[in-house]
């Protein structure tokens, strides 16, 4: 018995701190066990070091075991040989804090990674590499990404990261969705994925390494599964001695500007979940988990600087509900039933047309069963081992004894919180701003010139999203009115002639191109046209990045004696960036070697603006926005931090702004003084632009007697404020039959009359509170009989 325990002490020691991860076709293996692993990704890049300990804390609590995230290759190498892993950037800080909250890591190095990130991820400087093509079987491409593979390993090693050395880190991924564009590179495609894999083995890092929607990983590379439904979609790994890995569990679709978003409930992300385990998965990471901040410019093309706002922690890492709640809800469900799903023998079988049965059975006696509706409109009432199961539309119920549910994937029980942003400070005298107006070059002041429209990408080399194209055109005036003419590939364009703004237009997400035109007014003679042509992010997928084009392609003016005249070959001359850029006027320092002037009613409006102020850091914890509702498009600094682009002017098909809000972290403020400077391209007010914080005031939650936690005991309506909040009015509350539920609700034709009574008394002054479904707490039953439910509304302050 004494070896025995020793052999069980040993395993729990080897667990928590390491040792070598293995796998089999069931999971993963860590410290000799088998393991059911939820994860999600948060990447430190969008956020700062003083919100990682709270995030990943409110990850754990949800029920996550693991942290991914992909490494960023162009913040950490933005120029060759140089590297950078300080602050937001600070991979090694992040996964020590990982570990300390005794987490698991799963390192996506990639290098390439997509991720809505500027090129994907790569550095900028590749592209000056002779003879060079990304990701594809060509030696150039192929010995900068080992170099930073293996410096990435190295560092992690170094630091004793990995599960191997008692680190946090189990899981490694090399490359990144390179199936979707393998093809695209012909005979170099197959090769370059044995490469990488090799490659990557070769780093004996003691985890293994994975590769998403890569049905070719060779071993012992494990193939894993990216989308929204990947219990339906995936069609499992490509060796029967490997798991079933879900990457990419999409909460959201990532926003772009112009587009509206597209959230996904909490219901349809939980049946997802539950269908995959059902079909032998034992890992599913949630992308994101908290998407955060794009800040600066590290957005890809047209991506809003919010990111995947809609997940289980908000963009300012609050959590979200019901999300957060109604998933750690299932992946209590789910490790309650873990011993029998990860060593049971599973079986399914058909209930109905649309419903079936999946079941796991040990040799002992246990039993674990997951019966699924697939109709997305109706519910079914199905009969498994003689008893009867209603099960909802587009639904899973967990019976972690094949007999009571204690989930079901369609019932929310957990609270929804409503956000609120509230104004803290107006910057709407003018007497608080100073501006100054860039500069427009021209043609005779560059030294860059071509006879020819050259690409952005090459000339800019992503030290700015601006490139001015000027030339100096001849006109001899006609009778028809001169049209100024552009083709371009690039996001935006600014059009001046001899100083003054003759208009703007933009394209949009999914376009390649798009074509500016406007009536212009011409001197007879010498002509200054400066075009600053303007970039959104750089491509971050597809084949071939290397060769990517941004920027002016055609350029004409129609109506000219000639009829009309090609500029396209005329000699042009090319500005890279802003002067304000060039002196980092956003600096306490650099503002101070520019002119800046008072603002008055008639220079607010005006395109190439620079705005500043100063305001002071509003009181408390609550998380920080910028409203910049007023303004146009541009970018935001506080303190010299880049709080990314804002794109107010381009608003989706209802008339809405894709963004108004952008978040200022605190890590950024001081307490007084703080320094906020706008560029602004097209013209906006600054006098209409505050500073908010957020909250979430109203919590809301709805139970039924139906919910599955009625067959372990009465269902519970369960409250909590947020921090330093209690409840201080009960705005709703129904015991009976309410209507809808706590987006939209309202009194049923069964209502106790003390429900509001009850719900007070319970609630009112307190941080949280709970309530259960029961006659007897409310006086007796209001309609005998009936099915009835409890919705409770209530305000925190």
């Amino acid at each position: 018995m004494i070896w025995v325990l020793f052999w069980v002490f040993l395993v729990v020691i080897r667990g928590v701190h390491g040792g070598n991860v293995t796998y089999d076709g069931r999971s993963l293996i860590i410290g000799g066990s088998r393991k059911i692993l939820f994860s999600g990704s948060i990447h430190y890049t969008r956020s700062t070091p003083e919100m990682w300990p709270s995030l990943i804390a409110k990850a754990k609590r949800g029920g996550l075991d693991v942290i991914q995230t992909e490494v960023f290759w162009n913040v950490h190498e933005p120029v060759q040989g140089q590297y950078n892993f300080r602050g937001r950037y600070d991979l090694v800080g992040f996964l020590k804090e990982i570990k300390a909250q005794g987490m698991y890591a799963c390192l996506r190095i990639g290098p390439f990674i997509e991720a809505e990130w500027s090129y994907g991820g790569l550095p900028i400087w590749l592209r000056d590499v002779p003879r060079i093509v990304f990701r594809s079987d060509n030696e150039p491409f192929k010995f900068y990404m080992q170099n930073h593979t293996t410096m990435i390993v190295n560092l992690m090693k170094a630091e004793g990261l990995y599960a191997s050395q008692g680190g946090p880190i189990i899981l490694s991924q090399i490359e990144n969705e390179y199936r979707n564009v393998e093809n695209a590179f012909h005979s170099k495609g197959p090769p370059y994925v044995r490469w990488a894999a090799n490659m990557a083995v070769g780093q004996q890092t003691g985890v293994p390494w994975i590769m998403c929607k890569q049905d070719d990983a060779p071993d012992p590379v494990i193939n894993t599964c990216n989308g929204r439904n990947c219990g339906e979609t995936f069609a499992g790994p490509n060796s029967p001695s490997k798991p079933s890995l879900w990457t990419e569990n999409w909460t959201m679709r990532y926003q772009v500007y112009g587009v509206e978003p597209r959230i996904r409930s909490a219901e349809d992300i939980a049946f997802a979940v539950a269908l995959f385990i059902a079909k032998k998965g034992s890992y599913v990471n949630y992308y994101m988990y908290h998407g955060g901040t794009n800040f600066g410019r590290s957005a890809s093309s047209y991506v809003t600087t919010s990111y995947y706002d809609q997940a289980p922690l908000d963009e300012y890492g609050m959590v979200r509900q019901p999300t957060w709640g109604h998933l750690k809800e299932l992946h209590a469900a789910i490790k309650l039933c873990s011993e029998t799903l990860l060593w049971g023998t599973p079986s399914n079988f058909s209930l109905g047309q649309l419903q079936e049965a999946h079941i796991f059975r040990r040799q002992s006696g246990e039993c674990v069963a997951f019966l699924s509706n697939s109709d997305r409109r109706n519910s079914a009432t199905v009969t498994f081992r003689n008893l009867s199961y209603e099960l909802p539309p587009r639904s899973i119920s967990i019976l972690p004894d094949c007999k009571c549910v204690i989930f079901n994937t369609a019932k929310v029980s957990t609270q929804i919180t409503q956000r609120l942003a509230t104004s803290r400070q107006m910057f709407n005298l003018s007497e608080r701003w100073l501006n100054f107006m860039d500069g427009i070059p021209k043609f005779r002041e560059n030294t860059i010139k071509a006879n020819a429209l050259l690409n952005q990408i090459n000339i800019a080399k992503d030290a700015s999203d601006y490139l001015w194209y000027i030339c100096s055109y001849n006109h001899t005036p006609a009778d028809v009115q001169p049209i100024l003419h552009v083709e371009t590939q690039a996001h935006a364009i600014h059009a001046f002639i001899n100083n003054k703004f003759v208009g703007s237009a933009h394209g949009s997400y999914g376009l390649p191109s798009f074509t500016f035109e406007s009536p212009i007014s011409l001197n007879a003679g010498e002509n200054n046209i400066s075009l600053l042509s303007v970039s959104v992010g750089l491509p971050d997928s597809g084949a071939f990045l290397e060769s990517r084009v941004l920027g002016l392609r055609n350029v004409r003016i129609q109506g000219t004696t000639h009829g009309s005249q090609d500029l396209t070959n005329y000699s042009w001359g090319y500005q890279v960036g802003l002067m304000g850029e060039e002196l980092q006027i956003y600096r306490d320092q650099g503002s101070r070697l520019v002119e800046w002037k008072s603002i008055d009613v008639g220079s607010t409006h005006q395109p190439l603006m620079w705005y500043k102020t100063t305001f002071d850091a509003p009181a408390g914890n609550e998380p920080v926005t910028l409203n910049l509702g007023s303004m146009g498009k541009g970018e935001a600094w506080i303190n010299g931090n880049s709080i990314g682009r804002y794109w107010v002017l381009f608003q989706t098909a209802k008339g809405i702004p894709s963004q108004t809000l952008y978040h200022v972290p605190r890590y950024f403020l001081i307490p007084s003084g703080n320094l906020l400077v706008i560029f602004e391209e097209i013209g906006g007010d600054p006098l209409q632009i505050s500073i908010n914080t957020i909250c979430t005031p109203r919590v809301c939650s709805h139970v039924s007697e139906s919910h599955p936690s009625s067959s372990v005991g009465p269902p519970r309506v369960q409250l909590r404020c947020p921090p330093g909040r209690t409840i201080t009015t009960v705005d709703f509350a129904s015991f009976g039959t309410p209507l809808g539920d706590c987006r939209n609700y309202s009194m049923g034709s069964c209502h106790s009359t003390k429900s509001l009574a009850v719900a007070e008394k319970a609630c009112l002054g307190k941080k949280s509170c709970s309530i259960s479904l029961s006659t007897s707490k409310f006086g007796g039953d209001p309609c005998p009989g009936a099915s009835k439910a409890l919705l409770v509304d209530a305000t925190c302050n």
